[in-house]
């Protein structure tokens, strides 16, 4: 019987197996024939779910032809067509938005798009710190004190009943967008746009905040149009120029990359590069971003400068970044991003040692836990979404790292889920039987507040709550998509596969093997990576690095096995560093030869 594992590997160094992620030959193969295309991009794209009919559309992903009705989100029309009498009546609008990259992004896009139509808006964006995530009534309070008549909540408000009550209460109106997962009963307000509603049925719940944003504002754009409110003299904007900020949002939300949210990122990539946004130019050349911006860029570069703000400092800063004119205000803007973010990178690694001390501690050698849950009063509260995510990839479980507060009895955090695993209703049954006090989220990510004698509950509860979805995702594969060697490893090849991006959640980059190759160098790099150049049997070499390595088992075999062949499988990329462009594998696992 032939082996369905791919090279024959059933356990790696990482403990996976790995198998062909393509299922269905017949498909790539008429997919490349009837578009035209080489044969390596039909396997790639037919392994994605991609439909013989779907090729052309996939390829080319334009907002025009992706762009939903505004009917066919709930609540939609409505609350456009009160922001559009708003606008005209030149009430004062007050925003709150979350404060993490898709809430700022969304918060930006707001007030670029509300001050190109001759308005403008009172932003608050709460402290992390001090006032928690979404609407408060002192936030609240504060923007009905400046005259805020009509309020807008930006990735979040979907679950804040009190003080969105109080809101009502004070003679304000509310127009929420978000797009986390939404109770039975919704909130006091004027409109409640959320395609994660549970009676929205637009199909269109894989968006971020500020993918719905966009299609807000351009709804108000054109019954703006419609009422005559554009002149010679107030000009209609270009709603593309957002679109980098979309972009932006997307990626770093870590949102599926279809559908709609692929236009998104594909045209807001384009937008980025003509370097308009001033502050998000200054933040690339401050970052040394010398290449062309890519998904990359966003998720991994810009993205955790921005959040830095909001994490250890304020996100106040990220948001003036992005709608600042100033080009000296860009650049003292961005050097304050700069540096939190290396304050944010060194609290994170403390948090996340002692968190992975703790976790171990917790699941002991047979790892029988279908959740982690760990908890600390001396863990910085703006970096415990961080510190889940690294232990949700080193254990390949949900995990959920909190920071407790003895003084007020509260502990308050963030959890990162694996695939497969949703977490985002897991809290919101938690807090509808009360077993925390506040939570939201969506499927991979939530964020919790629980009474610190509720915490063996709040575990349980999770464990009972997600063992049978952990247990069914614990088939601990990695997908290949096919087999090269250092030598096919070209500049050709990466830009060929690049036509069938961008590459993210939901929609993987190809990972290939690369059969019996040989480490000739390896060294640290970092505190924690390790580069490398693997050579083939021909004597091909091929740069690679391995993240987050160092004290792994695949890392100590980098750095200390050269005689014996091994196979590599990882994501080729273009390594741009100096002058030269040349391939480069990002090494995802190691498997032995047998």
């Amino acid at each position: 019987m032939t082996s369905r594992n791919f090279l024959d590997v059933e356990r790696s160094l990482s403990g996976r197996r790995w198998t062909p992620r393509l299922r269905d030959e017949r498909l790539a193969q008429a997919i490349a024939e009837r578009h035209e295309l080489p044969e390596i991009l039909g396997r790639v794209m037919a392994a994605r779910g991609v439909g013989l009919d779907e090729a052309e559309a996939f390829l080319n992903p334009t907002i025009r032809s992706l762009m939903p009705q505004p009917s066919v989100l709930k609540d939609m029309e409505k609350g456009a067509e009160r922001l559009a009498e708003a606008i005209i009546a030149q009430t004062r609008i007050g925003i709150i938005s979350d404060y993490d990259v898709d809430g700022v992004s969304s918060a930006a896009i707001f007030q670029l798009f509300l001050r190109a139509v001759g308005s403008d808006a009172i932003i608050h964006v709460p402290d992390r710190l001090t006032e928690g995530y979404g609407p408060s009534e002192h936030a609240v309070k504060l923007l009905k004190e400046q005259g805020c008549a009509l309020l807008l909540t930006l990735d979040c408000g979907v679950l804040a009943h009190d003080p969105l009550a109080h809101a009502a209460e004070l003679g304000m109106e509310t127009i929420i967008v978000d797009h986390h997962q939404a109770g039975e009963i919704l909130p006091e307000a004027h409109a409640v746009i959320n395609p994660n509603r549970q009676d929205d049925v637009s199909g269109f719940g894989y968006l971020c905040a500020a993918g719905v944003v966009m299609i807000l504002v351009a709804t108000v754009n054109k019954l703006l149009r419609a009422k005559g409110w554009y002149s010679t003299e107030r000009p209609e904007p270009n709603m593309l120029q957002w679109l980098e900020l979309v972009a932006l949002a997307t990626v770093c939300d870590v949102v599926p990359l279809k559908g709609l949210n692929r236009a998104y990122v594909t045209q807001g990539l384009k937008i980025m590069a003509r370097r308009e946004n001033l502050g998000l130019a200054m933040l690339s050349d401050i970052a040394r971003l010398k290449r062309r911006p890519d998904v990359y860029a966003l998720g991994f570069v810009l993205g955790p400068r921005l959040n830095a703000a909001g994490r250890i400092g304020h996100a106040d800063l990220a948001l003036e970044l992005l709608t600042t004119r100033d080009k000296g205000r860009a650049n003292q803007l961005a050097q304050e991003l700069e540096q939190l973010n290396r304050q944010r990178q060194s609290i994170e690694m403390r948090v996340v040692d002692a968190a992975a001390l703790q976790a171990d501690a917790a699941l002991g050698k047979e790892h029988r836990s279908s959740v982690i849950v760990v908890t600390n009063d001396g863990w910085h509260p703006g970096v415990v979404g961080l510190a889940a995510a690294r232990l949700k990839e080193r254990y390949q479980l949900p995990s959920f790292v909190l920071a407790s507060n003895p003084k007020t009895g509260f502990a308050s955090g963030s959890g990162r889920s694996i695939a497969g695993v949703d977490i985002g209703s897991a809290v919101r049954a938690a807090l509808e039987m009360g077993v925390i006090v506040k939570g939201g989220g969506h499927a991979m990510a939530a964020g919790i507040t629980v009474e610190i004698a509720k915490l063996a509950e709040f575990r349980s509860f999770l464990e009972d709550r997600l063992a049978t979805a952990v247990s069914n995702a614990a088939e601990n594969a990695l997908q290949i998509d096919g087999a090269l060697t250092a030598s096919g490893a070209t500049l050709d090849l990466i830009e060929l596969l690049e036509q069938a991006g961008p590459y993210g959640s939901a929609h993987p980059a190809p990972v290939f093997a690369f059969p019996a190759h040989k480490v000739v160098y390896a060294d640290p790099a970092g505190s924690d990576h390790i580069r490398c150049t693997l050579t083939s049997a021909d004597g091909t070499r091929i740069k690679a690095i391995a993240f987050r390595a160092m004290a792994t088992e695949l890392g100590e075999t980098l750095l200390t096995e050269r005689k014996l062949p091994l196979h590599f499988a990882g994501r080729l990329t273009i390594d741009e560093w100096g002058a030269k462009r040349v391939p480069s594998l990002q090494i995802e696992d190691i498997a032995r030869v047998l």
